[in-house]
């Protein structure tokens, strides 16, 4: 089992930006792809970044790119969403899921999830 906990959610003004953290317990976190994702009230969860075991890595959903960063310590057993030029269309409960691959992560299938923290953008 690995058990997953977001953090750094919340409110912010349209443009700004905001840090998620996940930290991750129980299996050997650099054996995982670790991956965000993100659901809006009345809409699917939709993929946002991965990136690989080693962290060398990285994909993103077009919707993103260029404005968030993933990233992660294998050594502090965290994966990490940095978040610029937020937008009120970013606003969602973001998860990160866990995964022996990045490509079932990319298609939206991971092994493990964590329960989400709330991200806000206004206008």
């Amino acid at each position: 089992q690995v058990q997953l906990v977001e953090s750094g959610g919340g409110l912010v003004q349209a443009g700004g930006s905001l840090r998620l953290s996940c930290a991750a317990s129980g299996r050997t976190f650099s054996n995982y792809a670790m991956g965000w994702f993100r659901q809006a009230p009345g809409t699917e969860r939709e993929f946002v970044a991965v990136i690989s075991r080693s962290g060398s890595i990285t994909y993103y959903a077009n919707s993103v790119k260029g404005r968030f960063t993933i990233s992660r310590d294998n050594a502090k057993n965290t994966v990490y969403l940095q978040m610029n030029s937020l937008k009120p269309e970013d606003t969602a409960v973001y998860y990160c899921a866990a995964d022996p691959t990045s490509a079932s992560l990319r298609v939206g299938r991971g092994d493990y999830w964590g329960q989400g923290t709330q991200v806000t953008v206004s206008s």
